[in-house]
């Protein structure tokens, strides 16, 4: 696909999403920060030492908006299942590993 904008001319790649709803992502981000929450936790003393506790609050702030994040997600998702009628599956998890017509 081309877009020309101005005298340019820009290529766009046709690819399909990997993750429509981002319950996935929104999971995975939530349980980074939990990770790095408890490994910061038996570095308590010397981060305090070092004025930088902000580290693992900021950890712990992290994986409470990425709770509500989930939540957010699981509810887009259920909507967008329930009234607009759309798949919840991305439609690169139903068509992996068949070629895309028109190849």
């Amino acid at each position: 696909m081309k877009h020309e904008i101005g005298n340019r001319i820009y290529i766009v790649a046709d690819v399909e999403p990997l993750d429509v709803d981002g319950v996935r992502t929104v999971q995975v981000g939530t349980a980074a920060f939990f990770v790095g929450f408890v490994a910061l936790l038996p570095f308590y003393g010397s981060l305090e030492d070092d004025g930088r506790t902000w580290w693992l609050w900021m950890c712990l702030a992290g994986m409470g908006l990425g709770l509500f994040g989930i939540e957010y997600c699981r509810r887009r998702r259920a909507f967008r299942t329930e009234v607009l009628g759309e798949d919840p599956q991305p439609r690169s998890a139903r068509t992996r590993g068949r070629r895309p017509r028109g190849d």
